[in-house]
């Protein structure tokens, strides 16, 4: 007698699993956020809480039973000393990006989960607790939905996003609240600038999603668990994520510690940036 295989979840599924999981941690998080935050260091200096821990414990648990086998690299782990090998084929998780915007209260934090197929982000989920708002995307499809901690995931009532055409005139901006860095500032002050929106974690990317913002910009160096949900939110609202120069950004690079040396994010129809960004 041969036993059938479980048929692979869609890509629909998939994106709703992970939104189910970052519901869920949203849950922890805000518990802890009302009980009191306290934080250390770790040994990049970077802050911690209680809530980044906890959350990455709840998510992966989660991905552990929705793609069993596949290699997780979360930030908290990867802290630890933990070490994955990629693979093809492989999820990445920021439990709590934007720690210091969660310490400081003012709600502009996310959690972060995406997968990566062949070093590029296919399915991203991008929720900020605080604010009961969910970003999701898949190839050829993203979505903005209200969803409180530990609500029920019903994802026939997301609403479609979508980036908006970059204009010919001034354009409007999202940049880091948090971590401005000069040469990323030296970029912007090359166009034309309608309006700079500073906000905090991948909140960003979501702003880009659905069309409030033209670019958004980050030279300085961050981690790919940061950027990697945003990523696939971004590319699946019909924009585009790059590395300054205009080459593919790609994932899974272990050997360089997972660090993504800077990327540019543009709308839909985006004019060239190249000569901006050398």
């Amino acid at each position: 007698m041969t036993l059938s295989r479980a048929p692979a979840p869609t890509d629909a599924a998939l994106l709703a699993g992970f939104a189910e999981a970052a519901l869920a941690a949203g849950v922890a998080i805000r518990r802890i956020e009302a009980e009191g935050i306290s934080h250390s260091r770790k040994a990049d200096a970077s802050p911690v809480t209680e809530a980044d821990h906890a959350a990455e414990a709840i998510i992966c648990a989660a991905l552990a039973h929705l793609l069993p086998g596949v290699p997780v690299v979360a930030e908290e782990a990867m802290a630890a000393g933990a070490s994955v090998t990629c693979g093809n084929r492989f999820l990445l998780v920021d439990p709590l990006d934007g720690t210091r915007e969660f310490i400081s209260g003012n709600g502009e934090y996310t959690v972060n989960i995406a997968l990566v197929e062949d070093g590029t982000p296919v399915l991203g989920v991008v929720y900020a607790p605080a604010r009961a708002l969910l970003f999701a995307g898949r190839p050829g499809a993203a979505f903005r939905a209200i969803r409180a901690p530990g609500a029920a995931v019903d994802a026939q009532d997301w609403t479609p996003i979508a980036c908006r055409t970059v204009p010919n005139g001034p354009i409007v901006v999202a940049a880091s609240r948090s971590h401005g860095d000069p040469a990323t500032d030296a970029l912007i002050e090359r166009y034309e600038v309608a309006e700079r929106i500073p906000a905090g974690s991948a909140l960003k990317f979501g702003l880009l999603a659905e069309g409030k913002v033209d670019l958004y910009p980050r030279l300085g160096t961050v981690m790919e668990w940061d950027s990697a949900a945003g990523h696939a939110l971004v590319v699946a609202a019909g924009g585009r994520v790059t590395r300054p120069d205009g080459s593919p950004l790609t994932y899974g690079h272990a050997e360089a510690g997972f660090k993504v040396r800077g990327f540019v994010a543009w709308g839909a129809g985006h004019r060239s940036f190249h000569a901006a960004a050398s």
